[in-house]
This record gives C-alpha cells, structure tokens and sequence, in this order.
C-alpha cells in the first residue's frame, strides 16, 4: 500500500466533506444572520446534496476521461477560493450561490479519489473502499463538531477561513500525489438504468437507502433548531458535540464483516439496523438535550449499519455494470439526503417537531415492511 498516497486521498477527503457539512450546526445562527426561515438555511447542505446526486450522470456526459490528480488540483483551488468568499458574504443570495459552485465541484474530488484509491494498490481493492468510507464520515464529523466550536469562540466567517486554509494544505499535498492515471467515467442511459431497476433486488435497495438517507438528513439537519427550541441559550459549540455520535459510522464501516457474521446473513443485519434507526427516531420525542444527545450515537448506528451492508449488495448483485449501480445507489441515496434536507424542514416549521418525528416513523415503518416481504429474492438472506 502507498502510504503516502493514501494519507494525502484520506486528508482531501476529510476536508471536502467538512466543507460538505460545516453549515449543518451553523443553521439556526446562519438563518438568523441571514434572516431567512429554517428551509431556507437548510439549503446550505441540500444544495452539495442534490449535486451530489445528479453529478454521477451529468459528469458521464460531459466528460469521459478526466485526469484525476488534475481534477483534484483545480477542484481544491476553487474549493479555497470558495469558502474565502464565503466569509465575506452578506446576504443569503451570495452565500448560497457560492455553495452552489462548491457543489459543482465536491463531486468530483470525490469521483476522482475514489477512482485514485482504487487503482493505486490493486491488491487492497476493498481495504481501500472501507478507508474511504470510512473519511467521508470522519469528515462530516469534523466538519460538524469544529464549525461549531470556532463559531463560538471565533465567528462564523472563521469556520469558512479555516476551511480555505485547510484546502490549501491539501492543494500543496496534491502537488507531491505520484499518480497520473485517468479517471473513467461511466455514461449512464435509460435503456441501462430502466434494465437495472427491473432486477427487483436494486430497486428494494434502492428505496431504502432513499428512505433511510430521507430521514437521517431531515433529522440531523432541524436537530440544531430543536436544542435552541429547548433551550434557547445552546451554543453552536454544543450543537457541534452533538453530532459526535457520527463517529458511530467510522467504527461500523470498518467492522462490518463482523457485524454480518453475527447475524449470519446480510439481509438480517439490514433489518436490525432498520428497527435500531426506528427506535432511535422515535427516541427524539423526548425533550431531555443529554437524552437526544445520546440518541445521536444510536441513531448512526441504525443509519450506518443499514448503509454499510447496502452499499455492499449494492456491489456485488451484479457482476457487470459495477461502477453504474453504485453511481446509482449514490443517485438514491442522495436524492434522499436532498429532499430530506427540504420535506421535514418545511414540516418541522408547520407542524412542529413532534409530527415530524411522526412523519419520519412513518416512512420507515412503511420501509421496514417493504424489505421484510421482499427479503427472500435477496440469496444473502436464504
């Protein structure tokens, strides 16, 4: 394994997504900043969400072969450039068009990372994909739990002049990657992607990495305005320590082969993780902070669990296509993250957080029945 070359992937990643989810303990304070309503600052997030989602295809059209240190190169500058601006913006116009082009270019740091760790040590394949997932956890974490803290000790405008400096430690990183390889992109079409979702097998995946992505992000993002409806005096350091808990998803990406062999098929362990997500939802109804704080831990236990194991059928289902159902399966997944970054916010604000805890009940009550009576055209299960 290229040691050297591994740790200068798993820091550019970690900054990108701490760039992804800096805003996400930021919310209540930005929205007041920027006078604007909970759906609305809840953009900030689902903006590099939705981008996420789509880039796999768009990306397959425009380009077909990108040279991936390149690619890293000039994604970081903007990346720097970008949060710069960032700190200077007045107005929730401006700082939601520059999120906007970090967006743009988030997927393709982290396209063109996964394509470099695959390839740069061929015989650690699936070692390097368990590193990448992973740092993109370990990122949203430190991207969550430091915004918070610079911001109340510093400024807002601080988190996003840190995430510059950041990005240009790993502009001058990438500089020294030995690798020059290209990046294949794949070109997705309706014929491919209507011919994937008729094997029942990736649909059922498919809704429920949708569904449970729906809700973690509808949760995670109006928690922030939950604490400062509790009390009013929360911090958006101690919003930050609240999503320690994420650090839940590190630990199960790397044991996973574990956890799947104590429940003995792959199937089973997706719906314990299913009905731990549900009881930790429901848990959220309680109005004591340490209570939700600790819910946060197994909530992300739930998610990740769930994520791990799809993420992994998801994979191995099918023999050709590889790269086309797991860009699909990112497709859904964010696609989730997108409209759950917009739907309970806008329930949250008309409804209160009670229904929209309800809401989200709801919906994985509705999955968890969908998965069971469809478990048996899964063979990991048999």
């Amino acid at each position: 394994m290229k040691t050297k070359e591994l740790f200068i992937i798993i820091y550019n990643i970690v900054v990108v997504l701490s760039v992804m989810y800096a805003t996400q303990p930021l919310q209540p304070l930005l929205a007041k900043e920027f006078e604007v309503s909970i759906v609305k600052s809840s953009q900030f997030t689902a903006v590099i969400m939705l981008f996420l989602a789509i880039a796999p295809i768009i990306y397959g059209y425009i380009l077909e072969r990108v040279n991936a240190k390149r690619v890293l190169l000039t994604a970081s500058l903007i990346l720097a450039v970008t949060n710069t601006f960032l700190s200077f913006s007045t107005s929730y116009e401006m700082f939601l068009t520059i999120r906007t082009i970090e967006a743009i270019v988030i997927p393709a740091i982290l396209t063109a990372s996964m394509s470099i760790l695959a390839n740069i040590d061929k015989v650690n394949v699936k070692l390097n994909m368990s590193i990448y997932v992973a740092s993109t956890v370990f990122g949203g974490l430190v991207g969550r739990v430091f915004s918070g803290y610079i911001a109340t000790y510093f400024s807002w405008q601080m988190v996003f002049l840190s995430l510059s400096f950041a990005s240009l430690i790993g502009l001058f990183l990438i500089t020294r990657l030995n690798y020059d390889a290209q990046a294949h992109l794949t070109k997705a079409t309706i014929k491919d992607i209507s011919q994937i979702l008729k094997d029942k097998r990736f649909f059922v995946i498919y809704l429920l990495m949708f569904s449970i992505f729906f809700v973690f992000a509808g949760v995670l993002n109006i928690l922030p305005f939950r604490l400062k409806e509790l009390d009013p005096s929360t911090s958006e350091s101690q919003i930050g320590l609240l999503y320690l808990g994420y650090g839940v998803g590190i630990v199960v990406s790397l044991f996973i082969h574990k956890i799947i062999k104590f429940f003995d098929k792959e199937m089973k362990t997706i719906l314990f993780g299913i009905i731990i997500f549900l009881i930790s939802t429901a848990l959220y109804i309680v109005e004591n902070p340490l209570i939700i704080f600790l819910n946060v831990f197994l909530f992300c236990l739930g998610m990740f669990t769930v994520h791990t194991v799809s993420t992994r059928m998801a994979n191995s289902l099918k023999e050709s296509q590889k790269s086309l159902t797991s860009g699909m399966y990112l497709s859904f997944y964010y696609i989730g993250g997108t409209v759950g970054s917009i739907i309970p916010p806008m329930f949250y604000q008309l409804y209160g957080w009670n229904n929209t805890i309800y809401l989200c009940m709801f919906l994985l009550c509705v999955i968890f029945i969908f998965v069971y009576t469809n478990r048996k055209i899964f063979k990991a299960y048999n």
